[in-house]
């Protein structure tokens, strides 16, 4: 037996135990062909990826080093006695070998894999093998079966009131910070919508990232009941929850893969919403031909895999396909934001008034999922819970009681002006190309890194104006975006002379 320690590494989800080259239990050379181990005490298991330790001073050769991920996935304290296995084959993958084949899945093939991929019985080749076989043909009823197999691989949030509402985006548009502006319209209406939120992957920023400037967002489910008891709602982090765990493993091979197919798009959001128990649910589907969704047709079959999914799985749900031709608001990243979220909940006459008439249209359509509003007149009310200063004090009584951020977080001190290399109009901002620009400036680690714009489409401007500023905290992230942004601005002006 071997004496488990916790060694501090954050591998990104990945479970990884570390042996000591010289382990004094077992020869490690047996372990090396596959590369993975099955970690066993204390009643519970674990597979994990194996490395070798060559530095005593780092982990003993009677010990076991388990990374961040890994020691809290297996769950038991240090010092603990464990074994190491080779780990068994997940028998499901015979069913992934069968879809790479052509092979449509029942749901019961479909809910074996998902049970191995959330109890980390998969490897990400494996999981990258699953991804690629879905992504080659899916039928509705496969799209069906998989998004319950996720549900029922992690917890289920219930709740003693009724309906629930809940929002979400599918992304690609920089800027679209318009959940934290309708949930606490839609709370100050008297719906209750507990928000659960993903941190950015690939993005410059998620909500739960921008909520965290103003907020503590990992709260956990005993919390998030008393929030929507007192407040109405809440906005939190959704990993802390485990809601469709599954979901948050295929994602962090999704994306690398850059697989985003649209059946597992569906699955991995109505997933998520059906697990945190949400009745009443509005999709969000911007189309613009920088964004995730480049073409109305594209839209409207996503809309009817949405609709199809939902009615299944008994979910009221209305799908909004809305402008994503540019980024919503004038901040990309999570200081920028928070800002303009503030400025559209206080009425501040310079907030962005794209982001609050998108955030109304939203909340307007969330409130008429209430049985008492008049159908047409949830817009309307919207607008006078924003104006009347409503829905602010809602948004700092939510803030209040999840509690202050982990940290402050305060705007990137280097700055660098981008500017316009001719006089002309804005004749159209690759939403792409900015959101890669914030990136590499270091949002969202860097929470007051990003970009704020200064011109939309269809602004004037004179050669030498600052089209967007780019903020930073370090300097080689600086110098990252400022190269990027150079090469390509992802602004162009039409006029006579250069392009931007």
């Amino acid at each position: 037996m071997l004496t488990l320690r916790r060694l501090a590494i954050d591998t990104f989800r990945e479970n990884v135990a570390f042996l000591n080259r010289h382990c004094t239990v077992y020869r490690v050379e047996d372990f090396l062909g596959l590369g993975r181990v099955e970690v066993t005490g204390g009643g519970k298991a674990m597979l994990a990826v194996l490395n070798l330790v060559e530095d005593d001073a780092i982990l003993g050769p009677g010990e076991i080093g388990l990374s961040t991920a890994a020691f809290r996935h297996l769950g038991l304290p240090e010092g603990a006695r464990v074994a190491v296995e080779h780990p068994t084959p997940p028998r499901s993958f015979d069913l992934v070998r069968a879809k790479a084949g052509g092979a449509t899945l029942s749901h019961a093939d479909l809910a074996a894999v998902i049970r191995d991929v959330a109890a980390q019985r998969y490897s990400k080749i494996e999981i990258a093998a699953f991804l690629i076989a879905c992504a080659a043909f899916m039928t509705t009823d496969e799209v069906l079966g998989l998004t319950r197999a996720m549900i029922d691989a992690g917890s289920r949030l219930t709740w003693d009131v009724g309906p629930i509402a809940d929002k979400h985006c599918i992304g690609g548009v920089p800027g679209n910070r318009t959940s934290m502006i309708v949930v606490p319209i839609v709370a100050a209406h008297g719906l209750p919508i507990p928000k659960t939120s993903s941190r950015a992957i690939t993005s410059p920023a998620g909500t739960a990232d921008t909520m965290e400037v103003l907020a503590n967002v990992d709260v956990g489910v005993e919390r998030m009941q008393e929030l929507v008891r007192t407040v109405k709602g809440c906005l939190v982090w959704g990993g802390h929850v485990n809601l469709s765990p599954a979901d948050d493993v295929l994602i962090s091979v999704e994306r690398p893969l850059a697989v985003d197919t649209r059946e597992q798009l569906v699955a991995s959001i109505l997933s998520k919403k059906a697990a945190a128990g949400s009745t009443n649910l509005l999709v969000d589907i911007p189309v613009g031909p920088t964004a995730k969704v480049r073409t109305q047709g594209e839209a409207v079959r996503l809309r009817k895999l949405f609709e199809y999914v939902g009615d299944q799985l008994g979910l009221t749900l209305d799908v909004a396909i809305t402008d994503g031709s540019q980024p919503v608001g004038f901040g990309i990243g999570p200081v920028l934001e928070a800002r303009d979220v503030m400025a559209v909940l206080r009425g501040e006459p310079a907030a962005p008034a794209d982001l609050r008439e998108s955030a109304l249209r939203l909340a307007g359509r969330i409130i008429e999922f209430d049985p008492a509003v008049r159908g047409g007149s949830g817009y309307r009310r919207a607008r006078d819970l924003l104006e009347g200063g409503e829905a602010l004090r809602t948004m700092e009584r939510i803030m209040e009681r999840q509690g202050p951020p982990p940290a402050k977080a305060t705007l990137g001190t280097l700055v660098h002006e981008v500017v316009a290399p001719k006089d002309g109009t804005v004749e159209a901002i690759d939403c792409y190309r900015i959101a890669r620009i914030a990136r590499l400036a270091g949002a969202p680690v860097d929470k007051g890194a990003g970009i704020d714009l200064l011109h939309k489409v269809g602004a004037r401007v004179r050669r030498g104006e600052p089209l967007y500023r780019i903020h930073a905290n370090t300097r080689p992230d600086f110098a990252f975006a400022r190269t990027m942004a150079e090469e390509d601005a992802g602004i162009r002006v039409n006029g006579l002379g250069g392009a931007a």
